[in-house]
């Protein structure tokens, strides 16, 4: 019996709570602002995050999360090739005799030595814009995914002479030579890479990976030889041989290997520390993970902030609430409504304020993180999860700030408030 009353004066209460906001519509709106603000933040971010590290562990099982690259130095930012570190100058450049060394290694599947510079392509006065263009061989898709979808790769003896031949993006092949016929046109035609004749031999179309930043696609790939000879080449940032071991082979086991063979190689005795280091693809992944967790706690401290605002700005909305509604209480009160009836009310109107605010947060949260990993050509789902959170959260902060006028207005005397004008 009690509890059959209890719920029919909850369900009172929550009627009387929708009327009221519904009869004060702006004032509502302009409340749950801050909540709205805090939340969106915190969802967008949340989509935006989720779907560029699944892309990037997409990008890492392309390459097989095995593969590690060897660098002439490891930084996470690069190096002026101008004002290098004596410690760094002192350290050689990866040469093409130490990649066929490694590639010869019985734990490795594949090695070999890779540059990229920053250039354009260009063909009868059509002109890509800077992009990347790498200097490879015929195993680029083993590192990078994608594949040929015309023409051919490098043969042996255009690699080991550097003649002037390119495998075209498929994009930039578009860009050069038109839609319809694209990689029909492109093959055999002479393009300028970088300013330099070349012959289009293949087209390539390029799996998607996060490591393209928006602008630097990669436009053309040449044989290492070609660029060596023709380029300059950032040797400290630019110059890497990415080692792929054998199935079965751990990424420690190949690494141990390289370490022996480079070492041999540069004629290190025991005690010297090695002139060269690696890159594992776990690396690249807890470097990104580090770059975004401190750009999400700042994001989470700022929707802190507004979650903040907007849980004050209830509160104060709903202390002039209780002033003005206060023979309205007064006369619930004289018909038998108890303490508890009113203070149920109001905290249910600060709890529905905040959750409808946290609601609609969440709505423009996800379309602006889904616009935004769009824009990025990046496929990302709904955190659902963050979302449940996030609507807790949102209920919570209208129970926590709405407790202080709910009190206030349980603890009417209902003669006073009869009596209020």
């Amino acid at each position: 019996m009690n509890a059959l009353r209890a719920l029919l004066g909850f369900g009172e209460n929550v009627a009387v709570a929708a009327a009221s906001l519904r009869q004060a519509k702006g004032r509502s709106a302009l409340t749950i602002l801050g909540v709205v603000l805090g939340v969106a933040t915190v969802m967008a971010m949340a989509t935006i995050v989720r779907g560029v590290q699944a892309q990037i562990i997409h990008t890492i099982e392309l390459a097989g999360p095995t593969t590690f690259y060897v660098m002439k130095v490891f930084s996470q930012t690069p190096l002026n090739p101008d004002n290098l570190p004596a410690w760094v100058r002192a350290r050689p450049d990866l040469t093409p005799a130490e990649a066929e060394r490694l590639a010869a290694l019985p734990e490795v599947q594949y090695a070999a030595i890779w540059a990229q510079i920053l250039n354009r392509v260009e063909y009868a006065g059509t002109r890509t814009n800077l992009g990347i263009v790498m200097g490879a061989d015929a195993g680029y898709p083993e590192i990078y995914g994608g594949e040929l979808v015309a023409g051919r790769w490098f043969t042996q003896a255009e690699l080991r002479r550097g003649d002037a031949v390119v495998v075209l993006d498929a994009d930039a092949a578009t860009k050069l030579f038109g839609a319809a016929q694209g990689a029909t046109r492109a093959l055999d035609a002479w393009v300028r890479v970088g300013g330099h004749p070349a012959r289009v031999i293949g087209i390539y179309q390029a799996a998607a990976n996060i490591f393209e930043p928006p602008g630097q696609k990669v436009h053309a790939i040449v044989g290492y030889r070609m660029m060596d000879r023709r380029f300059a080449i950032d040797r400290t940032n630019a110059l890497f041989v990415p080692v792929k071991p054998r199935r079965g082979v751990s990424v420690a086991d190949a690494q141990g290997a390289v370490t022996v063979a480079l070492r041999e190689r540069r004629g290190l005795r025991p005690g010297d520390r090695n002139t060269f280091d690696f890159i594992t693809q776990d690396q690249i992944l807890d470097t990104f993970n580090k770059l975004t967790g401190v750009f999400f706690l700042v994001m989470l401290v700022l929707s802190a902030v507004a979650l903040l605002v907007g849980g004050i700005g209830v509160m104060a909305v709903m202390m002039i609430s209780v002033t003005d509604r206060t023979r309205e209480i007064g006369i619930r009160k004289a018909v038998g409504a108890t303490r508890r009836d009113i203070m149920q009310q109001f905290l249910l109107e600060a709890a529905a304020l905040t959750g409808v605010g946290g609601a609609i947060g969440i709505a423009v949260g996800l379309s602006v993180g889904r616009a935004a990993t769009a824009f990025m050509n990046v496929s990302a789902t709904p955190p659902l999860a963050l979302t449940l959170v996030a609507v807790a959260v949102s209920v919570g902060i209208g129970l926590v700030f709405g407790l202080l006028p709910a009190r206030k207005a349980a603890r009417l005397d209902p003669i006073d408030a009869l009596r209020y004008e």
